[in-house]
């Protein structure tokens, strides 16, 4: 059908597409503004990380939470939506550790002293976590930057906007697909598992309840589930009992959550889910077995998720304080 290829016709096609937020974003949007930027964040991430190598999944999990709920904006910074209600939404608080918020902090506070008013604290967040991705041994990938931060924060956006551990695959792959992403970039997505950990409460029931006859889900390897029980025997007095991800490697990132994954060595419902479905199987064997091909899936995935419905051109501002709006600083 050679008149596909008509060049007129391509042009029309083009033109009549909206115009992307996206385009308003680029690679050196602080080159003149606030020079130092990059350097900036990338200081304050390499003392962070060598303090508390923990921080690259909690910055990780920060920015999926903010991205995969209302757009990349900053929303989930602000300290109303996280720490006043964390009993009630125990989501938001189980996936935004402290040190996220810290290492965002600790950057934008040295940010402001240098280019005052003029870096938003959702590309803070963006370009910190993939700082701390590369710190940890992981891929480094492109972030674009020019975000605005939002000016609205509430926490009931969180519910169903994010996944939760015990979640099947249809439910997974239909979360992910409405946000736009493909079956094989939510298995590239759930890669960055490979470092950081869960709460023992978000998987005991396999080990303690799973069914009536048999407490301990069989599909766990009976070693792994060994050491698990052990490690969480008093989660229920102890609720910050938790156990990593990626026993095998637990700090570095690399491939291995997959391999793990090939040996029943997923730790929560929705990591063992992963290998049970062959639309998903397939990928996780890919990965098991070729770490270069995961790294480059993983960070096209992460500069896709980085710039998910961004604000820019005055829908945000650029806030003072990551954890509150400007019209709050100003009282």
């Amino acid at each position: 059908m050679p008149f596909l290829h008509s060049p007129a016709l391509l042009l029309l096609l083009f033109l009549s597409l909206p115009f992307s937020v996206q385009s308003q974003l680029s690679l050196d949007y602080y080159h003149k503004t606030c020079p130092d930027f990059a350097q900036i964040v990338h200081d304050t991430v390499a003392r962070k990380h060598a303090t508390s190598p923990v921080t690259a999944a909690a910055s990780m999990r920060l920015l999926f939470s903010d991205c995969l709920v209302g757009g990349c904006d900053g929303s989930v910074l602000v300290s109303s939506n996280v720490f006043n209600h964390a009993e009630r939404d125990a989501e938001v608080n189980r996936d935004l550790p402290g040190d996220a918020f810290d290492v965002v902090t600790r950057a934008k506070i040295t940010l402001e002293l240098s280019c005052p008013g003029i870096v938003s604290c959702s590309d803070v967040l963006a370009q910190a976590t993939r700082d701390l991705i590369a710190a940890a041994g992981g891929p480094s990938y492109k972030v674009e930057l020019g975000r605005e931060d939002s000016l609205v924060s509430k926490v009931s956006d969180v519910e169903g906007n994010i996944p939760k551990p015990n979640q099947s695959i249809d439910e997974l792959i239909k979360l992910y697909t409405a946000k736009g992403f493909t079956i094989q970039e939510m298995v590239a997505l759930y890669g960055g598992r490979t470092i950081g950990f869960s709460n023992c409460k978000e998987f005991s029931d396999r080990l303690f309840n799973f069914s009536k006859n048999t407490p301990t889900d069989p599909e766990i390897n009976s070693k792994y589930a060994e050491a698990l029980k052990k490690s969480c025997a008093d989660y229920e007095k102890n609720p910050a009992t938790s156990a990593y991800s990626d026993p095998v490697t637990p700090g570095k990132f690399d491939n291995v959550y997959y391999q793990n994954l090939l040996r029943g060595m997923g730790l929560l419902a929705s990591d063992h889910a992963l290998v049970k479905d062959p639309r998903t199987k397939k990928f996780v064997e890919m990965y098991a077995g070729n770490q270069a091909l995961f790294f480059k899936d993983f960070g096209h995935a992460m500069e896709k998720m980085s710039v998910r419905e961004v604000k820019t051109g005055g829908k945000g501002e650029v806030r003072t304080r990551c954890d509150a709006f400007n019209s709050i600083n100003h009282h």
